[in-house]
């Protein structure tokens, strides 16, 4: 089947209203909080990092999912293999912006496209990412802001797609509930969902 980009747009969506309908919203936290890095753990074990890594996704996923970390060069480095598509990370909690995450082959392609700042993503179908163990970033408009203060943001997951509030009629600003579409305008705009699907 051929389908066009607004036909997979309208998917997502549609997609994503379903689910959003059924969520669980008693674990989200409190929005737009400033955040304090903390000093590097010098005992984060691998183990440490694994568990992290999994408590980004929802269980089932993360329970057969690929582990992988960064060294210090920004090389992917395997922790423990996975049975499934998805791969989880643990993130770095001393630094805005890196949190635990869980994320499908596309969401990991149009994570590394936007690491290595490409003009768009290359991914040709919608990604997903979990980020159920919460996140701090700096802002929800600008993707490559760097001086705004920090936020934090509870349990939500992502569709990685070029959403756009004109023609979703979704909201692109931050909520602590419900979807909005995050970095609105540009081309890493996407579909951003507070709460545990």
């Amino acid at each position: 089947m051929n389908l066009s980009k607004r036909n997979l747009a309208f998917l997502a969506v549609a997609a994503a209203t379903i689910l959003v309908t059924g969520m669980n919203f008693r674990t989200v936290a409190k929005a737009k909080t400033p955040v304090q890095n903390s000093p590097t753990d010098a005992s984060d074990t691998t183990q440490a990092k694994i568990a992290r890594a999994m408590s980004a996704g929802p269980t089932d996923f993360a329970r057969s999912a690929r582990i992988v970390d960064t060294d210090a060069q920004g090389n992917l480095v395997v922790l423990r293999e996975g049975t499934n598509r998805f791969t989880c990370l643990p993130g770095d909690p001393t630094v805005i912006g890196e949190p635990p995450m869980c994320a499908d082959i596309a969401a990991m392609q149009w994570t590394a496209d936007f690491k290595a700042r490409r003009p768009k993503p290359a991914n040709t179908v919608p990604g997903i990412i979990y980020m159920l163990a919460g996140a701090t970033q700096r802002s929800d408009s600008d993707p490559y802001d760097t001086t705004s203060e920090a936020i934090t943001v509870g349990p939500h997951w992502m569709i990685m797609w070029p959403f756009d509030p004109t023609t979703t009629g979704l909201p692109a600003r931050h909520k602590a509930t419900g979807a909005y579409v995050m970095w609105a305008g540009s081309p890493y705009a996407h579909l951003h969902v507070m709460g545990n699907p």
